[in-house]
């Protein structure tokens, strides 16, 4: 599940780290109140920042013609302005595709002179199975590049998750930034902050970019969080309903919340030929050989190990709700998931929805004899596969027939 902006900030500052003063808002009214305050406060400059989920947004642009969803305003009167022509709005980045995402809240914040930017993130590291915190002293929109062009500017530091992020840990990553004198107890709170986030909150990455070195009103150099990003894994929410609720169902595909009803794991793809399938390596492979044999997989979709009847229908009827959908493979390979389970569910959905499309079934392992009886007897105009390769070529076959006009 991922986190607006100014949520992330909020469970940021919860856990000691800095972020500048300000507020969301939905009408550009209250965006100009936050600003009068801010002003009033000694700030020179305010900053506006779009709340989606997704990146790029300062070099994203509205439909509306408004080029960058984040502005920095010298008056309350920009930022009623600039409110005003983001909310309601949809802004279009590298990150949202060209359908964009619909721009329902804003951040109003303070903008403070910066003197330089730098990268911080924690996430798990799969090939070690620990936490790793990750620095790099050039931060900002372009840290993917640098990634992949200079690897050797991503400072790295595993941590112990018995123990957690050791203060010698966060002052060797300090150090490594050019961070001294009066930076260096600041980040070492900071970073200490950043991986408790990641740790109380179930998180799979925290993620400040960028981490400005600023300027206070004072003249003193300070360390602020001026962007924060949170995804938290899924399968630990039922331990955080505070965190449960900040979940934005307007920022995620409607398909995708449906699904999540009934316990399955969806992603919507580009596609045509959508796949039922029961665990997630099998639909890997499934898709996968979708592709070889020329086609496109519209969706992954596992209904789990013991998916029931009801699952398996409502499976359908998300799959159907997609209108480039051509056709349907079902590939069910039978463990501690019965077969005739599968294939009634398959019967029931298919005469409930008055499915059109071509339906590919492949069925092995636990009761798949009864399985294919099940669907023979049924008289549905299924078509029958043997094997994975098999399937996957028929299926191919069916929605490019389905394709022509």
């Amino acid at each position: 599940m991922n986190l607006h902006e100014y949520q992330a900030k909020q469970l940021l500052a919860n856990h000691g780290v800095a972020v500048p003063a300000g507020g969301v808002c939905t009408t550009a009214q209250k965006a100009r109140s936050i600003a009068v305050k801010l002003f009033a406060e000694g700030q020179k400059r305010v900053i506006v920042k779009s709340q989606i989920h997704a990146g790029g947004r300062g070099k994203g642009r509205f439909v509306n013609g408004l080029q960058g969803g984040v502005k920095i305003c010298d008056n309350s009167a920009e930022v009623y302005a600039y409110a005003k022509a983001m909310l309601g709005q949809v802004l279009v980045t590298k990150q949202t595709g060209p359908q964009g995402r619909l721009v329902n809240k804003i951040l109003v914040e303070s903008a403070l002179t910066i003197q330089r930017e730098i990268f911080v993130a924690v996430i798990l590291d799969r090939s070690v199975s620990l936490p790793v915190m990750m620095v790099c002293p050039s931060g900002g929109v372009d840290i993917e590049e640098v990634a992949a062009k200079h690897p050797e500017k991503i400072i790295r530091e595993h941590i112990d998750p018995v123990v957690g992020l050791m203060p010698y840990q966060a002052r060797k990553l300090a150090l490594a930034l050019g961070l001294r004198n009066e930076l260096l107890p600041q980040a070492v709170k900071l970073f200490t902050g950043v991986y408790h986030t990641w740790w109380d909150c179930d998180a799979t990455l925290v993620e400040i970019n960028p981490l400005h070195v600023v300027e206070h009103l004072d003249g003193n150099a300070a360390l602020v969080a001026v962007d924060g990003k949170i995804s938290l894994d899924d399968n630990a929410l039922y331990r955080h309903p505070e965190l449960q609720a900040m979940r934005d169902l307007a920022e995620e595909s409607p398909l995708e919340v449906e699904a999540s009803n009934y316990t399955l794991s969806y992603i919507k793809l580009a596609g045509t030929i959508a796949c039922l399938v029961n665990g997630a390596g099998l639909a890997m492979a499934t898709m996968d050989i979708i592709q070889y044999f020329g086609g496109q997989p519209a969706n992954f979709l596992d209904v789990g190990g013991g998916a029931r009847q009801e699952q398996v229908a409502a499976a359908f009827k998300i799959i159907l709700s997609d209108p480039s959908v051509k056709a349907i493979l079902v590939n069910i390979f039978g463990g501690i998931m019965q077969c005739d389970i599968i294939a009634q569910g398959i019967v029931a959905a298919v005469k409930e929805t008055h499915l059109k499309l071509p339906l590919v079934i492949r069925l092995e392992g636990t009761n798949s004899d009864l399985g294919r009886k099940i669907l023979e007897d049924s008289d549905l105009p299924v078509i029958s596969a043997t094997t994975l390769a098999d399937a996957a070529e028929k299926a191919v076959k069916a929605a490019q027939q389905e394709s022509r006009p």
